[in-house]
């Protein structure tokens, strides 16, 4: 579009922010509307006649519009050219000479009622409209100012409860832009900061202070989005940052606030020395979370997931998600050593879920998660449980969930799982429509201070990479709080983005109760023990202001004194029975515990049915054009269905995803370059080659199916992993996979397999169905393409933590999917899934085989043994891709004496199974583990540990593989051929 008629054919959208940014379109207190004109011009001749827009704070457009008027008169519209040659020095043909463009003299009053021109004539319009130059400098020089303290008033604000002098910013004083104190009750144009059109520079000033130079500072201008800033602009000038509380709501943060302290005091009063993580210092983060609730509610949220660390978790634990008090004094007094032997975890690690009902009514389920020690690896779970319940309820606008995070200062600067999940704000895949982040910043790590663990002024500096504002606030002041939380949620609504809430206090104790911080902040904690604390301030205020009086504050104190002594007696009485909450809500119906005690389930689908869905797989709509080579591949497909040819592994798989979604379970599969498969084998999601068009087929299967989303993730493991794990917390019913582009890319995500994925069951009693599919194989291409450390996952597995699969057919990938899915037990799958086998000639299965049966965790000897056949001297067993190649080595060396079993299941491997695979053989037949691995990794350690020297308590057992290296493969191509050689040929000795 360009603007029909304007000087220089500029473009209008040039023109249009150029207006925008000079004066903000508002100038006399109403909106120019456009009129008129052809379509796609931008008809401004009219409006810019009129004299409400010829004002010094659109001084830039005029310019505009003048440098056009003096290369070519005749290009600006006639009012313009008229007002342009009747300046003075500015007659018409006269270049490359600048005039006044406001005019020669002018009242510094006329800037709030300019006279209408009374005749079209150039000299009349100049004498109407005659500002001096050194009124508009002046004008521009306030703008600049209150620019100045929209950028920078943050650095100067009152945020640090401790009252620490901050850096001066120059730009911040009048005497930057050359204003003195007789300057202080000129007038000037305000109508873009809110309050009357026109203030002094004083009243601008103190508008400008108040709203980002007290206990709240506030970064926005990394925004790039004119109107965002625009809106926050007018949010926080309009009412100076300062949220009007009634006085119901002043007593609410007072009770809260009191909340807060009395129990921090509480447990440190009765169980002196004990670890506690303490919230002293930062008490205000109880009425922060209360209020964040409250308004959430009433905006129509019914679902928040939190995700913190150790420090205040109890203190949320009891003041926020209701746990009793009672419960959480019974954990400190620990009197039943039984109770827990082997598992739980400590009580500042614990989750809950509490449903409550808000003041205006609302019932709001709150899911605080469990976290361990590793503070910020909580983000990415928290953000997938809240995207798992969104799509539970089908709530594609994402305004049913939200996520709050609570951070500390020195995790959110120093861990960059930060970043990741930060990252995942605005990706299709990953949207909830916005977290909310509060920084606890007790302005310390450890005993590390900021100078020492962040190289930025803030430690959510790293926040700035999104297009969300980032508030700084003072914790000391309750209703500033209250202010930015209710700021926050309304942007999150609006925007459907992320916000931080960086809230400033301090840690009055030190890393621990049984810390002393002074050993090395001796400065510090001498000023925080002088500190009279959030209450006692908060108070005071209170009844400065006559809202509350002293005797209504201890009575509210002396309520919750005698409710946690109350608590604390009960909890003196009883002896704990019940470690650890069952299972309820949406997992009511599932089940953990052993694998051996679950038995096995049919997981095959009629072959009619199968056949149908295959070729399902293969359509895409009419008109649609796929890559010529994908035209062959999905004509394969076809010819698959039909029985024609062989399945291979990628049909495998979309045979038991389509399966499950017609069966209605929802199927998500994200990873790094998923959609297509990092080996080029999937296909899942095609792409039209004319237009670029998108079609995944398989979420087109039938009208009636479940959701299926295969999702190209970020370069992220940790984070992606996080979320995927937390997406399977709240959707036991649905199929959700992590697949690594390469096996090893597991090792950047060991936090959450660790901490998380294996022990979530041991610590929590929190069940997961996640399965993470990791390539793995030695193919020739390197150490950390090659292995996916399967040694690693088989060291961990106890008590039937997770299942460890290694798979060799597309047959058994199909069953054991369905198998993940069609039985009650949730355990996370580790799948060790191949690279070569996705295309090897052998490595197919038939449209029956998914059709019958079930998966089988150990498969026997696929040669029938015809009467006659020698007998069996050696058996020899593996998992995965070396099968193919001792199959092959077997058949070209005739040794019929020879039987190769494959251990699909590794964990846990089923001693029945195991006996049943070896019943055909003699006793003492040599049985030997082979595996291309080196003999320090892969399952051999695991499985000598278990077995020793004998297997089934009948047969010698011996293992096979490459010399212990510190290495998991050679980077040579020829090297790896040679040593693949000496396993084959040791093999058959």
């Amino acid at each position: 579009m360009r603007a029909c008629g304007t000087p220089g054919n500029l473009p209008a959208e040039t023109l249009l922010l150029a207006y925008l940014a000079a004066g903000n379109v508002i100038l006399t207190g109403k909106t120019r509307p456009q009129q008129g004109g052809k379509a796609g011009c931008l008809p401004i001749d009219s409006a810019m006649t009129e004299t409400e827009f010829l004002n010094p704070s659109n001084l830039a457009f005029v310019e505009e519009l003048y440098d056009a008027f003096l290369r070519e008169p005749g290009a600006v519209p006639e009012a313009w050219r008229s007002y342009f040659e009747g300046l003075n020095g500015a007659a018409a043909g006269q270049r490359g000479r600048r005039a006044s463009l406001l005019g020669p003299s002018f009242e510094a009053a006329s800037l709030f009622n300019p006279p209408s021109p009374a005749s079209d004539t150039g000299a009349e319009a100049s004498r109407a409209l005659a500002p001096t130059a050194d009124v508009a400098a002046l004008q521009d020089r306030v703008a600049q100012l209150v620019r100045a303290f929209r950028v920078r008033g943050h650095l100067v604000a009152q945020i640090d409860p401790l009252g620490f002098p901050r850096p001066e910013q120059p730009e911040l004083d009048l005497g930057f832009y050359g204003f003195t104190e007789a300057d202080l009750e000129r007038e000037f144009v305000a109508e873009a900061i809110g309050g009357p059109p026109r203030q002094t520079l004083r009243q601008i000033l103190e508008r400008m202070q108040n709203t980002y130079c007290r206990s709240i500072g506030v970064q926005f201008y990394h925004i790039d989005n004119l109107s965002t800033k625009a809106w926050l602009q007018e949010r926080m000038e309009g009412t100076e940052n300062r949220l009007d509380l009634a006085r119901d709501e002043q007593l609410r943060i007072l009770g809260r606030l009191t909340d807060a302290v009395l129990f921090e005091e509480f447990v440190q009063k009765k169980f002196l020395g004990a670890k506690s993580f303490s919230l002293e210092g930062s008490e205000s983060l109880i009425p922060l979370l209360d209020l964040a609730i409250e308004h959430a509610a009433d905006q129509g949220i019914r679902e928040i997931v939190l995700g913190m660390a150790h420090r205040g978790r109890l203190n949320v634990l009891a003041n926020v998600l209701g746990k009793s008090p009672r419960d959480i004094f019974r954990e400190f007094l620990d009197t039943n050593p039984k109770l827990n032997l082997g598992r739980g975890d400590v009580k500042y690690h614990l989750g809950r879920s509490s449903d409550l009902v808000t003041t205006g009514g609302h019932e709001v389920h709150l899911s605080l998660c469990f976290n361990p020690s590793h503070l910020e690896f909580v983000n990415g779970i928290a953000l997938g449980r809240t995207r798992a319940k969104q799509d539970r309820y089908g709530d594609l606008r994402n305004e049913r969930g939200v996520t709050i995070l609570i951070h500390g200062d020195s995790a959110f600067a120093g861990q960059g799982i930060v970043q990741e999940t930060l990252n995942l704000s605005q990706l299709e895949g990953y949207q909830i429509g916005g977290a909310i982040h509060i920084v606890v910043n007790n302005q310390i790590g450890f005993t590390t201070n900021p100078d020492e663990y962040r190289s930025t002024t803030y430690a959510t500096d790293v926040a700035k990479m999104l297009q969300s504002p980032i508030f700084h606030v003072n914790g000391e002041d309750p209703e500033a709080v209250a202010q930015v939380v209710r700021l926050a949620l309304d942007f999150r609504l609006k925007f459907k983005r992320d916000v931080v809430i960086d809230m400033y206090g301090y840690r009055r104790r030190g890393h621990n109760e049984g810390d002393e911080p002074a050993f090395t902040q001796p400065l510090l904690y001498e000023t925080i023990r002088a500190r009279a604390g959030v209450r006692n301030g908060y108070l005071e205020h209170l009844r400065a202001l006559g809202e509350v009086t002293q005797e209504e504050a201890d009575q509210i104190e002396r309520e919750r004194r005698d409710n946690l002594e109350a608590h604390f007696n009960a909890s003196q009485e009883d002896v704990q029975t019940e470690a650890r909450e069952g299972l309820a809500s949406v997992w009511s119906d599932y089940y953990g515990g052993p694998d051996k005690m679950v038995a096995r389930v049919d997981t095959g689908v009629a072959r009619e049915r199968l056949a149908e869905l295959l070729n399902a797989s293969a359509n895409v709509p009419e008109g649609f054009q796929p890559h010529r080579k994908l035209e062959r591949w999905l004509g394969l497909r076809r010819e698959m269905a039909a029985g024609n040819r062989p399945l291979d592994w990628a049909a495998g798989e979309a045979l038991a995803i389509a399966t499950l979604a017609t069966e209605g379970h929802r199927v998500r599969m994200s990873g790094q370059d998923s959609e297509r498969g990092t080996f080029s084998h999937r296909h899942a999601v095609l792409h039209d080659v004319a237009n670029g068009a998108r079609h995944m087929p398989l979420a087109h299967l039938s009208s009636d199916q479940a959701r299926v989303e295969i999702i190209n993730s970020p370069l992220s493991e940790a984070g992606v992993l996080g979320y995927e794990y937390g997406y399977s917390l709240d959707c036991p019913d649905g199929l959700v996979i992590w697949e690594a582009q390469f096996g090893d890319f597991c090792n950047g995500a060991q936090v959450i397999i660790d901490q998380f994925l294996m022990s979530a069951e041991d610590k929590w009693l929190r069940l997961s169905a996640l399965v993470m599919l990791l390539p793995h194989g030695f193919e020739g291409q390197g150490p950390e393409h090659s292995s996916a450390r399967l040694e690693r996952f088989l060291m961990m597995g106890a008590d039937d933590n997770v299942q460890i699969v290694n798979l060799t057919t597309p047959a058994q990938l199909f069953h054991c999917l369905r198998r993940q899915i069609v039985r009650p037990l949730r355990k996370p799958l580790i799948v060790m899934s191949p690279k070569s086998l996705l295309r090897h000639p052998r490595a197919t299965s038939t449209l029956e085989e998914c059709a019958d049966g079930s998966f089988q965790r150990i498969l026997p000897d696929a040669r029938k043994r015809e009467a006659g056949s020698p007998p069996v001297t050696r058996i020899l067993c593996c998992s995965g891709k070396i099968y193919y190649e001792l199959e092959e080595e077997r058949r070209q060396r005739e040794r019929d004496d020879v039987a190769i079993l494959r251990f699909e299941q590794l964990y846990p491997l089923i001693e029945d199974d195991l006996t049943e695979a070896l019943r055909p053989y003699a006793d003492e037949t040599p049985v030997v583990w082979v595996q291309e691995e080196p003999e320090n990794m892969g399952a051999w350690r695991y499985l000598h540990a278990r077995f020793q020297d004998r297997i089934a308590k009948r047969f010698p057992f011996s293992g096979l593989s490459r010399p212990a290296s510190a290495s998991p493969a050679t980077g040579s191509g020829s090297s790896h051929k040679l040593e693949q050689r000496t396993i084959l040929d040791q093999a058959f000795q």
